[in-house]
């Protein structure tokens, strides 16, 4: 609140809304091959920078995560193997999100999932990174019903947010900001202020898998006939270790359902 003076007497207060004071910070949101930020890949990013409660630019960047796009998620995001055959390099389409949010603040829907992708790549590439965001599931489960749900496509609908190429990095990027705004007006209503945090996610930094991790790999799906969709030069230790306990599982327990 700020305290009103004139002719050193107090006239009366005036509450400062979060819709006056937010007003500048960037939007993000990014679409990945599955839910792990050790094992899966970016694939298309979206961001919005807001000035003065407006969008003054934008980037849009599919990613080449040099794997497979599994099926679930081509049907999600409508986006193939082919759409992202020949798009940006994962390291240049960072960095240049990155150097796109600069010093801001980040808004985002779950944000420090996306956070999460983020970090994994800057402690792979020795880069510093820490970022302060608003995240509007957090801010939706303190100023909405329990039983409403808080999936972004929910609150679109809640707010009544037209919501037309879902899961695109950057619809879903200005969707979020839209909610924002909604969110904002309700915590305004109900006299709470709405603060950035220091997002926090604890990732290791990956080594590539070793040459004897890739020739037993090689060995076991040559024996199996395993297609090879595998981005060998990104091969880190873990995943080489997952996929070979993976397939190993998988394709024993074939041979051995079909002998019997």
């Amino acid at each position: 609140m700020t305290i009103v003076l004139k002719a050193g007497k107090v006239y009366g207060l005036r509450k400062m809304s979060n819709i006056d004071n937010i007003k500048n910070y960037t939007v993000i949101d990014l679409e990945m091959t599955g839910l792990s930020a050790k094992n899966d890949k970016i694939i298309e990013i979206g961001a919005a920078r807001v000035r003065g409660g407006e969008i003054v630019d934008t980037i849009s960047t599919l990613v080449n995560p040099k794997q497979h796009i599994p099926q679930r998620v081509q049907e999600l995001t409508g986006i193939t193997d082919s759409d992202v055959e020949n798009a940006a390099d994962m390291d240049e389409a960072v960095d240049n999100l990155l150097n796109f949010i600069g010093d801001d603040i980040i808004l985002g829907q779950n944000v420090t999932f996306d956070y999460s992708f983020l970090k994994q790549w800057a402690v792979n590439h020795k880069r510093t990174l820490s970022l302060n965001a608003y995240d509007t599931l957090k801010i939706a489960r303190k100023c909405l019903p329990a039983e409403q749900s808080k999936k972004l496509e929910d609150l679109c609908e809640y707010f009544g947010v037209s919501r037309e190429n879902a899961h695109r990095a950057l619809d879903d990027a200005i969707e979020t900001k839209q909610i924002f705004e909604k969110l904002l007006a309700l915590m305004d209503e109900k006299g709470e202020p709405v603060e950035s945090k220091p997002l926090v996610y604890k990732a290791k930094k990956q080594t590539p898998a070793t040459a004897h991790q890739v020739r037993q790999l090689k060995e076991l799906m040559a024996e199996y006939g395993i297609a090879d969709v595998i981005s060998w030069d990104n091969l880190t230790r873990s995943q080489a270790s997952r996929l070979y306990d993976e397939y190993r599982s998988k394709y024993i327990n074939m041979c051995v359902d079909g002998s019997e």
